[in-house]
């Protein structure tokens, strides 16, 4: 995040202490190691945002957003997080979240219920051609800017009025999750260093 003026400071959180010298080594802020109780697969990342961000006001003083950029999703640009902070300035401090086109439209998508599919959008479209459906967005995780007092008063990057910051290109989009999207990856990089 260097040379981006609206950001004041980076700060990394993990519990790993490799992960905590590489982040040292590149002149990151690693005042601490997470928390045993932040690093368990029942933690969330609003958790993890909170506790990072009562440090961070506590010595340092408070600030306007807070901008999470998960390292699942190597592939956002700088572009897209200028233009998530314009957003967050010009949506009065809004939440901003990042959103790429659906792949699969959630008016077609169903659960099965006793071996019964049941559509999970009770207005289940069948005769509607997919070009006629509205557009379907699903949360990527490649970027999260919440003011700290909407953070904290509703322990959501979202609340009911979040902007979307949307992403189309799908390598952008990419969050690694899987072992597929492992691979995904690697081969995102693979063609990038082709034409390099």
């Amino acid at each position: 995040m260097r040379n981006v003026p609206e950001v004041c400071d980076t700060l990394v959180s993990t519990d790993d202490e490799a992960v905590a010298a590489i982040a040292r080594e590149a002149g990151i802020r690693m005042p601490w190691l997470r928390p045993a109780e932040l690093a368990t697969d029942g933690a969330t990342s609003v958790d993890v945002a909170l506790h990072a961000l009562d440090w961070y006001e506590k010595e340092k003083g408070a600030v306007d957003g807070l901008l999470l950029l998960q390292p699942t999703s190597p592939f956002r640009t700088r572009a897209s997080i200028e233009r998530g902070i314009d957003l967050f300035r010009s949506n009065n401090y809004r939440p901003v979240v990042s959103v790429s086109p659906a792949l699969s439209h959630p008016m077609r998508c169903f659960r099965v219920e006793g071996g019964v599919l049941q559509p999970f959008v009770p207005d289940f479209c069948e005769l509607v051609g997919s070009q006629d459906l509205p557009p379907a967005f699903v949360v990527n995780g490649a970027f999260y800017l919440v003011a700290p007092a909407h953070l904290r008063m509703n322990n959501s990057f979202y609340g009911t009025e979040a902007v979307a910051l949307t992403m189309t290109d799908p390598d952008e989009g990419l969050d690694i999750d899987t072992e597929k999207d492992w691979a995904d990856a690697e081969s995102v990089v693979g063609a990038r260093s082709k034409t390099a």
